[in-house]
């Protein structure tokens, strides 16, 4: 089983982010633009047993951007499956993993690729289980150049939300720190909650009632 650690950051200042991103040499994966979209829906049993242990079962429906009227995104969409551990405690009980400047978020996860989300969903439900949360994204991944050795195993993950901007680090705990400075932030800024915590929490902070994390959908024009 793998292990993740990542932290997010806040964006307030898309346009100037980027410009960090530029002078630092960081480049899209994947070609083209990079942008993804992301369609992501969390499964759970009726009585929240995963989440209760501090556990995610997720599918995520991954799209490329297409570029102008090109039809080939949608022949590179990528299916995934991923079951995530909860965050490994360090002595004393904490949840989350401290280093020399800061606190991450560690968890051993399982990823792997399929080919059909509706059938694997019947699988899930026939156990019993639900897609409870669905939450939609942009998502950009970037990497600094070769020559940055200390980042060899850095992902820079830009995502655009229905609740405003961040950025995911996701890599050594050195280089997450050492990327974080570049890019204008400290271990102050770096923020350990969730996508569906985050949510929450922008929901209460409005009054809402929490439904999915999605964009709105977007209007025909009237002919």
């Amino acid at each position: 089983m793998a292990q993740e650690t990542e932290i997010k950051l806040k964006i307030n200042d898309v346009r100037a982010f980027h410009r960090r991103l530029k002078r630092m040499g960081a480049k899209p994966v994947g070609g083209g633009t990079g942008r993804v979209h992301e369609e992501n829906v969390i499964f759970d049993t009726p009585q929240g047993g995963l989440a209760k242990h501090g556990q995610l079962l997720r599918i995520r429906t991954e799209t490329p951007e297409a570029r102008g009227k090109s039809k080939a995104a949608g022949s590179r969409r990528r299916v995934v499956v991923t079951f995530k551990q909860p965050p490994i405690a360090k002595p004393g009980g904490r949840e989350f993993v401290g280093a020399a400047r800061g606190h991450y978020k560690v968890r051993e996860e399982i990823e792997l690729q399929v080919t059909d989300a509706a059938n694997l969903s019947k699988i899930f439900e026939g156990l019993g289980m639900s897609g409870w949360f669905r939450y939609e994204k942009y998502r950009t991944t970037f990497r600094l150049p070769g020559s940055k050795a200390w980042a060899r195993d850095l992902l820079i993950e830009l995502d655009e939300t229905p609740i405003g901007t961040f950025v995911e680090l996701e890599g050594p705990a050195e280089a997450i720190d050492r990327v974080a400075v570049e890019l204008g932030f400290s271990n102050h800024d770096y923020v350990l909650k969730s996508y569906l915590v985050l949510y929450m929490e922008e929901c209460r902070r409005k009054g809402e009632q929490p439904r999915h994390m999605v964009f709105p959908e977007r209007k025909s024009p009237s002919t």
